[in-house]
């Protein structure tokens, strides 16, 4: 796995529509921390039970499981810049449902149903963002992308706390859903100004297929994709760990560190702190390409410190332990959303990732469930430790199929070489990463031609472009006044060809013919075209297919521009 050495954490910012994005969802997520806070405090205040905290948590947990693939399928069939708005919209009014409940004294079941209709209302909101974010970013800016997404989403663990404490310690729990009801329409309004809008596809026989074969596709898909089933399994194993810490810390802060329900709040804020140091960290490491170690290590770093919470009854002490944890659990997450990002196809992202989350409820859902028997059965101390050491053995059972991956980037990148190199000599992917040319020539199929065969004619339809790696072709067209052919030009390898119909979208401008025995690199047209969104096309390749159409089609003229790969204002 490579990045550009360009794609600094901030850089990308320089992308208003990402902006606008992360600046809403940096506002909702402060508001919904801070209401979940208070949610569980609400349950423990009236209850004084860890069984409520622990089935506050469950119950919105399992309310995800069951909804979240199938809002990974509205954010492949909606166009998900709207479906996010409105999602935004509907949760300000649980929000604010919620916030009357408890102001008035309402019963705690009709609380739970509002902060379940908020969770299932708010599952479009993770498959959508985590396929929208390679359409506003380059594929060379991924990483960058998903690591500040990830400090976002961790600085909000600290800061949405806080200010739920403050907003609890001036005014009530009420107040605090009030102010969620707020975030979410301030994000509804930043999101509203995003320009870039989604197509909406579906890879299902247009929705004729049945509900379970529309959501099968994206467990197939994960399912047929070695890396991204280990991830994704990866993935679920932390999170298993991540929901039982919503029941064990809130009895470690009780009682080891004898500091009641404030105790949570900076166990939770110390672990988003880690994720935010860890952040640039994690940027520089992806650029290894080595997912093995980094994943291994990670994942052990979030596991193995939670047998130190046995041994300490001081708050610093365990904010640090914390600290570490966050800050290796980042590990896993970024690199793992990214290579789904970069492998899965754009058309079924949005599945993927309902699926995705799906599991990170499950898996939530899960350690949450085990969490309060565990504390009742074992005791505290010998319920952190089984949740330190089993995920721990699981994580080193995987390290094999962690090491294979790797192994077969590895060879898949040198099998690419000879591709990549040409395509590197093509104007059009001057600018381009190496993770960009590598996927290009992966989907590229290589094509030998004997001399004297038409490679494309005159007047077909342009669907594929060719990258002559080696012979000699020659061009003619008859025109477009229909007269005989006449010879434009010879061109050599390495060179492009192709390229002004699937710009265009027209039929073929002249006949393209093998002169020797020629091998070309056939790029499929949408897989060209999903390449430019994030490789702006180059000014001289502009100007070279204008020249080449000027010279078939004088009338006409090339729509396509180059579009600089500046900073958006």
């Amino acid at each position: 796995m490579s990045t550009n050495s360009r794609s600094g954490l901030w850089s990308v910012l320089k992308h208003r529509d990402l902006r606008l994005l992360f600046g809403g969802l940096l506002f909702s997520s402060m508001g919904s921390w801070a209401y979940n806070v208070a949610l569980l405090a609400v349950m423990y205040q009236r209850t004084h039970s860890v069984g409520w905290v622990a089935a506050a948590s469950l119950i919105r947990y399992l309310a995800g499981l069951l909804v979240t693939s199938y809002a990974g399928l509205l954010a492949e069939r909606l166009e998900r810049i709207r479906l996010m708005i409105r999602s935004d919209l509907l949760c300000c009014l649980w929000q604010a449902g919620l916030a009357l409940t408890v102001a008035l004294g309402g019963p705690l079941v009709l609380a739970l149903a509002l902060s379940v209709l908020s969770t299932v209302t708010g599952s479009v909101y993770g498959p959508a963002t985590a396929a929208t974010i390679p359409t506003l970013v380059g594929e060379n800016e991924l990483v960058a992308a998903n690591s500040l997404n990830s400090t976002l989403d961790n600085f909000v663990v600290i800061a949405g706390p806080a200010v739920g404490a403050v907003i609890l310690l001036i005014g009530s729990p009420a107040a605090v859903f009030a102010v969620n009801a707020i975030s979410f329409a301030g994000c509804a309004l930043a999101v509203s100004r995003i320009k870039t809008r989604t197509k909406p596809v579906d890879v299902t026989e247009d929705g004729t297929a049945s509900l379970r074969a529309q959501l099968a596709v994206g467990f197939q898909t994960i399912w047929s994709d070695r890396a991204a089933r280990t991830l994704v399994a990866m993935c679920g194993l932390v999170t298993v760990l991540w929901g039982s810490d919503t029941v064990l810390l809130v009895a470690v802060s009780a009682h080891r560190l004898g500091d009641g329900s404030r105790g949570w709040g900076y166990l939770l804020a110390s672990l988003g702190a880690g994720g935010i140091l860890a952040a640039p960290l994690v940027n520089r490491l992806a650029r290894s390409g080595r997912l093995a170690p980094i994943i291994t290590v990670g994942a052990l770093g979030y596991c193995l410190p939670t047998a130190l919470l046995t041994l300490t009854h001081s708050v610093p002490i365990a904010c640090v332990i914390e600290i570490f944890r966050g800050s290796s659990t980042l590990m896993v997450d970024v690199l793992a959303v990214t290579v789904m990002q970069r492998a899965v196809p754009s058309d079924r992202l949005g599945r993927v990732f309902g699926v995705f989350f799906t599991i990170v409820y499950g898996a939530s859902a899960l350690g949450a469930l085990l969490g309060a028997p565990a504390v009742s059965v074992f005791g505290l101390n010998h319920a952190l430790l089984i949740f330190a050491f089993a995920p721990a053995i699981l994580v080193l059972i995987a390290v094999p199929a962690l090491l294979s991956i790797d192994r077969d980037t590895a060879a898949a990148a040198a099998m690419l070489a000879p591709r990549v190199a040409v395509l590197e000599q093509l104007q059009i992917f001057s600018g381009a990463s190496r993770t960009l040319l590598e996927r290009l020539a992966g989907a590229a199929v290589m094509t030998n031609f004997a001399a004297g065969t038409a490679i494309i004619t005159e007047g077909e339809t342009a669907d594929a472009l060719y990258a002559l790696a080696e012979g000699t072709v020659d061009v003619t067209s008859r025109g477009e006044a229909g007269g005989p052919s006449i010879a434009l030009r010879t061109m050599q390898a390495p060179d492009l060809f192709g390229e002004i119909g699937v710009l265009e979208g027209i039929p073929r401008t002249a006949t393209v013919t093998a002169a020797t025995d020629c091998v070309c690199e056939r790029i499929d047209k949408d897989t060209f075209l999903d390449a430019l969104t994030s490789t702006p096309i180059s000014t001289s390749l502009v100007d070279t297919a204008r020249g080449r159409l000027a010279l078939t089609h004088p009338s006409r003229m090339l729509a396509t521009t180059a579009e600089p790969a500046t900073a958006e204002t």
